[in-house]
């Protein structure tokens, strides 16, 4: 996924959609006060991908990998 597809209407390879993935993940986020987002993407790789960058952001940092530490965590997060 590219930043374009995150942050800009119209911006998906598949679909023209009117508003932005943003404005869908903000809505997510307010819908479900009790979020995290698993990373299949190797954590090394964050730090590389603009688009991760954009996602940690809009999903304030409850960004996890997917691993059995990744999950652990955001479990604890949850169960908070």
């Amino acid at each position: 996924m590219s930043p374009y597809e995150i942050l800009q209407p119209g911006g998906s390879v598949e679909y023209n959609n009117e508003e932005a993935g943003a404005e869908w993940i903000q809505r997510l986020t307010n819908a479900f006060p009790k979020f995290a987002w698993i990373n299949p993407e190797p954590q090394g790789v964050w730090q590389y991908r603009q688009s991760i960058s954009v996602m940690q952001q809009l999903m304030n940092n409850r960004m996890y990998p997917l691993t059995l530490k990744g999950l652990e965590d955001a479990m604890r997060l949850l169960s908070k």
